[in-house]
């Protein structure tokens, strides 16, 4: 595949709100199920616990039971077969559980940096391809300076499985969306679909020949995720439970505890108020000579105001009200942020 720039937005999350949707613990209490959260949906995810050699993950402190914030590498792969594959998508993201707050930061593919263990520069991507998810966490914390805590990543057919497991997403498409550039995979999403299947929501946040170019891209996947939370809080189909374990097995990896899955996405949809703020790391591309590959170089003034961003939301004595965000929340103080309710919710565009 021909520079896949992005795949979508909080990849490995797609199972992570999935879990929390179906293992609600007081939901699950009074409908009998307890017992199937503590045994056997705990057992079926032991198989996705996959640390990494050589590093351990950083325990998060907690403090009279209040989690701090911590951060996560979310990776979308290309993978087929049993190759390595290349990570399309990396989202450093920080989750504040006190606060409810999600900041995710989209790493361009062929992003220009160090590889951390390869004494090379390259595109960001193939610290993944070289090393796994290991070299992708190091390549990225040198990149941001900024630590991580664990890692997830899913691979695209687990992606397309979980979407037509669940019985496919809503998507807000008014028309067609023709994928059909020479250097690009081709595809057409049609329009006015009540629901959309695996493949055509993997389209739909992958989708790179509107105008609007990254932003746009950060927009819908930014949509998508908070359809997906709305669709995963709305699943009451039991039966449906094995098979989704089966896809996190096959194809979702991390470095995070069975529990701490389960915790993490309870949580998530259990806080009265989530925001989810996005920022695409922007920049300039070229070709470092006639003929070669084309690679994406940061802007060093938005690269250098992320990377104080991010030290903003680790740092668990900030308030919610002091976060440093990204500039499309701020530049208009007249609009709203949209702000992800029990109840419902509402994107943040």
């Amino acid at each position: 595949m021909n520079k896949r720039r992005w795949l979508y937005a909080a990849s490995a999350a797609v199972v992570i709100i999935v879990v929390a949707g179906f293992f609600n613990r007081s939901t699950l209490a009074m409908m009998g199920f307890d017992w199937f959260l503590e045994g056997h949906v705990t057992k079926q995810l032991e198989q996705t616990y996959k640390p990494i050699d050589g590093r351990e993950p950083i325990p998060v402190s907690t403090i009279d039971k209040k989690q701090d914030p911590f951060s996560v590498l979310l990776l979308g792969v290309d993978q087929r077969g049993n190759e390595i594959g290349r990570s399309d998508t990396m989202i450093y993201t920080v989750v504040r559980p006190n606060d409810g707050d999600l900041l995710m930061v989209s790493i361009p593919r062929d992003m220009y940096v160090d590889i951390v263990g390869k004494d090379k520069k390259d595109k960001i991507t193939h610290a993944y391809a070289f090393g796994g998810a290991g070299m992708a966490m190091d390549t990225v914390e040198k990149f941001l300076d900024a630590p991580i805590q664990y890692y997830a990543s899913i691979n695209f057919e687990g992606f397309r499985q979980a979407i037509d497991t669940l019985g496919g997403i809503s998507l807000p498409i008014e028309e067609d969306m023709v994928n059909d550039d020479p250097d690009h995979e081709k595809f057409v999403i049609k329009a006015g679909q009540d629901t959309y299947n695996g493949k055509d929501t993997l389209n739909y946040v992958r989708y790179r020949e509107d105008a609007g170019g990254d932003v746009n891209r950060t927009e819908r996947h930014q949509i998508f995720l908070n359809l997906l939370m709305d669709k995963a809080k709305q699943m009451n189909q039991w039966s449906k439970v094995p098979d989704l374990m089966d896809i996190m097995g096959d194809n979702f990896s991390t470095d995070m505890r069975p529990q701490q899955l389960v915790d993490l996405g309870q949580g998530l949809l259990q806080t009265k108020e989530r925001h989810i703020y996005s920022h695409s790391l922007i920049g300039s591309g070229h070709r470092l000579k006639t003929g070669g590959a084309w690679y994406y170089f940061a802007d060093d003034e938005d690269l250098a105001k992320v990377q104080t961003m991010i030290k903003s939301w680790l740092d668990a004595d900030t308030p919610a009200s002091s976060l440093i965000l990204p500039e499309k929340y701020t530049e208009d103080k007249v609009k709203e942020v949209g702000t992800l309710a029990s109840g419902g919710n509402s994107a943040k565009q």
